[in-house]
């Protein structure tokens, strides 16, 4: 790992550690309460500890929010509070830079920003069970709580191992140094050439080789395992910023017939790229914040959502996550590249996907009975279920009746309306069709 200088706060300060490596349903209507003074105002930068004072009360806090201007409108439908406003937005601060790596169906780093700031002190346990690209456990870095993550794909884990306790840019570009490119000039995967041009695949295929060999050998150190992250992340996209010919963004890889009708619409060939020179800018701008995550304890498991024996009981203080959704997202068809390049068989992953929504429900079930065994009294568990399915379904009616029975107490769900409005239809679909975006999180207390 880097060398970097502990800060007062959370993460560690970030070094510049010289140049680059070179060359190479229905709307629940209510009349506007009085706006009250916020309790949650999210400050200039990571905290400590909580922002305050607060009521010690989460569902009081929440209906007593007005940071962006409008009062919080709280609607009960099927028994269950809806706490409706602009809680988080994108636009309120730029997330740090090392968020910026592509996966697909991931949320925003405000959002459990939002909750870590909010239910969680120093040195607390801060999980999700579905970690995809990492974001939950690198915000819980950031802000000096313990990361803890998991997910069924092992891509997960090279994508948020290496960003926990990044290494300095000067190793990075050190490394880049000694890898013996000059030596790789043999493109064996010829079908590929449907993306890269073979002097690039020559570069891919030899770096894949040499990260493999140092990993079987035992060799492969976090500095490699960077290296390797922002490989996966810039084998293909659709700028030069990536080795491959203009395709799919790069958490989306196409098929190579598919590429190929893309080759011929498009009338373009591969460009040749200098593959280690693209990691090393990708290295420099992910590396340019001025505070880096950082955390000597850590955990991030590759396993199913409901068995995770490694985590002691009681242990968490706050899970934020969101569950693969009704069979939304191929993940294995997408990531095919990427697992070629891991050296991972696709077939291997066992990944989780749903058709119906009972057998969403149950998969739910298992894992909230897994959160309720390793959650502390008092802990919290925020479950995102995303957008309104097909205009009807609200999944999160789904995730309160899985959680029923267990000891867990549903304080309500959140709805985050970015450009919220009064009269925007937060039960159906309309929302996206006028340009808003909203984040649907039910909020869970361990009893």
């Amino acid at each position: 790992m880097g060398a970097h200088a502990r800060t007062s706060g959370p993460g560690v300060a970030a070094r510049d550690d010289g140049p680059l490596f070179a060359g190479t349903g229905r709307h629940p209507s209510a009349p506007a309460r009085e706006a009250v003074p916020s309790t949650l105002a999210a400050p200039a930068s990571m905290p400590a500890g909580r922002p305050g004072p607060g009521s010690g009360d989460f569902a009081v806090d929440l209906e007593n929010s007005s940071e962006f201007g409008a009062p919080t409108r709280v609607e009960t439908a099927d028994g269950v509070r809806y706490f409706i406003n602009e809680f988080w937005t994108s636009r309120q601060r730029q997330a740090n830079r090392i968020h910026e790596v592509s996966y697909r169906a991931c949320f925003k780093p405000q959002l459990p920003r939002f909750y870590i700031q909010r239910l969680t002190d120093p040195n607390d346990i801060v999980y999700d069970p579905f970690m995809g690209r990492g974001t939950t456990p690198v915000e819980a870095a950031l802000a000096g709580r313990i990361p803890y993550g998991n997910d069924t794909n092992p891509l997960s884990k090279a994508f948020t191992e290496p960003r926990i306790n990044p290494p300095a840019l000067s190793e990075v570009v050190a490394r880049l140094e000694a890898i013996p490119w000059q030596t790789f000039t043999e493109a064996r995967r010829g079908e590929l050439t449907a993306f890269y041009h073979p002097e690039t695949l020559a570069q891919i295929e030899g770096l894949r080789r040499w990260l493999l060999e140092r990993q079987d050998a035992g060799r492969l150190d976090s500095v490699d395992k960077w290296i390797r992250m922002i490989a996966l992340n810039r084998l293909t996209g659709h700028s030069s910023g990536f080795f491959s010919v203009y395709t799919l963004p790069p958490n989306q890889a196409v098929s190579l017939e598919r590429q190929r009708i893309i080759n011929r619409r498009r009338n373009q060939v591969p460009p040749r790229r200098d593959v280690p020179a693209l990691i090393g800018r990708k290295s420099r701008s992910l590396l340019s914040s001025s505070v880096l995550p950082s955390a000597r304890d850590l955990l991030l498991l590759t396993g199913q959502s409901h068995d995770t024996p490694r985590i002691r009981s009681g242990t968490v203080a706050l899970t934020v996550t969101s569950p693969p959704f009704l069979d939304v997202v191929d993940y294995g068809t997408d990531n095919w590249l990427r697992c070629w390049f891991l050296g991972i068989d696709p077939r291997a992953v066992k990944l989780s996907q749903f058709r119906s929504v009972d057998r969403w429900q149950r998969f739910v079930r298992s894992t909230l009975g897994e959160l309720a065994r390793i959650t502390r009294s008092g802990g919290h568990i925020a479950f995102e279920v995303g957008e309104v399915r097909n205009g009807t379904v609200r999944l999160e009616t789904h995730v309160v009746a899985a959680a029923r029975g267990l000891p867990l107490d549903v304080l309500g769900v959140m709805v985050n309306q970015q450009e919220f409005t009064k009269t925007s239809n937060c039960w159906g679909i309309a929302n996206n069709r006028r340009g808003t975006n909203s984040n649907r999180i039910v909020v869970m207390r361990k009893t």
